[in-house]
């Protein structure tokens, strides 16, 4: 059992993960946390006395097919694991090996899943946090942030949602929902998914075969049960508008988004609710919707500027990377203030400044 497991949790050693350099390995663990909408897994791995990164995957994802390529992404996960530990929270039923949940009860609400994480918070004994969501999860962490301002730290955001569905969206969403419920995963259902997940370049095609990390996507797929993805996606297909809400929010926030995400549109929407002072927008290029996964590598330099701003850092051993030569010796103090942060990261062009 871990420190944290009480009568009303488990808690289970999974795999070992290796990291490479100072980091070397982490035992990753899962507690299943009991809360009043059931209970909710969460893999926990790094230091617990370091502050608490907090993540949360889109629809039919988890930590291993939605963080995965962001975390195994060396100067990615120097830069986190130095200053966090990682506390990834699954939708109901989304973990690994996860049972059908019962389709008899009633299905949360999207403010269901933001309370619920509270509950997860509180569990662990976790104070304010740093978020970071993909789509349908950074629209559950922006609703608890909205909810809760002393708990959030600040918001990382991939591809986010904040209005309500569209007809449009709505009316698609209900047809996949039919083939859920009659069908399952079947091929259709994950190629929507896959659709919505990654850019056409990755995806494939007739000439081209579609890419490694798609094939590992779709088989994590076969994984899930059918009615736990419906659930979440009737619980998406209910959310409320939140945009104007948006204006209240304080926190910091920086939001990725790819210039093929099915969600760009909205992450712009989004981007232009929030303070111009204290939030920043990162558009990748030949990207889809899971940045995270696509090109991590995108991610390094926008994610060192923003927790700069907390005093966060990457280690100095590692500050040479060709890939992003920021250090806080060669960072402008000015930089750094939350009024400088819409002109220094929007938009960053990444698909080819970046890569090595």
């Amino acid at each position: 059992m871990g420190e944290f497991c009480g009568s009303d949790s488990v808690s289970v050693d999974m795999e070992t993960i290796y990291l490479g350099g100072k980091y070397g390995k982490f035992r990753l663990q899962e507690y299943h946390v009991q809360t009043g909408c059931g209970p909710v897994s969460v893999i926990v791995y790094g230091d617990r006395d370091k502050p608490a990164l907090v993540t949360y995957p889109d629809l039919a994802l988890n930590h291993m097919s939605c963080f995965q390529g962001l975390f195994f992404f060396p100067e990615v996960a120097s830069l986190l694991l130095h200053n966090f530990c990682i506390y990834h929270i699954s939708p109901p039923g989304h973990e690994l090996g996860a049972a059908a949940l019962c389709p008899d009860k009633p299905v949360p609400s999207a403010e269901d899943l933001a309370d619920q994480i509270l509950e997860v918070l509180n569990f662990f004994g976790l104070g304010a946090v740093m978020c970071m969501g993909v789509t349908a999860g950074a629209y559950i962490l922006t609703l608890f942030a909205l909810k809760y301002k002393d708990r959030v730290l600040g918001l990382i955001l991939v591809s986010p949602l904040c209005k309500g569905p569209s007809w449009t969206e709505w009316l698609y969403n209900k047809v996949l929902s039919n083939l859920l419920y009659f069908y399952g995963i079947c091929g259709l259902v994950k190629e929507c998914l896959l659709k919505r997940y990654f850019s056409k370049e990755v995806r494939g095609n007739a000439e081209l075969p579609e890419s490694d990390i798609v094939q590992a996507c779709r088989r994590l797929l076969d994984e899930r049960q059918s009615i736990n993805v419906l659930r979440f996606l009737e619980t998406m297909n209910g959310r409320p508008d939140i945009s104007e809400g948006l204006k209240k929010l304080k926190c910091r926030t920086l939001i990725f988004v790819g210039d093929e995400s099915s969600f760009h549109a909205e992450a712009l929407h989004m981007i232009s609710k929030l303070d111009k002072r204290c939030s920043a927008l990162v558009e990748v290029q030949a990207c889809g919707s899971m940045v995270t996964e696509e090109q991590p590598h995108a991610m390094l330099i926008p994610l060192e500027y923003f927790l700069m701003g907390y005093g966060f850092y990457r280690p100095s051993q590692l500050s040479g990377s060709p890939r992003s030569p920021l250090s806080p010796s060669c960072i402008s103090p000015e930089l750094l203030s939350p009024e400088s942060m819409g002109l220094k990261l929007k938009p960053i062009k990444t698909r080819i400044s970046l890569q090595s």
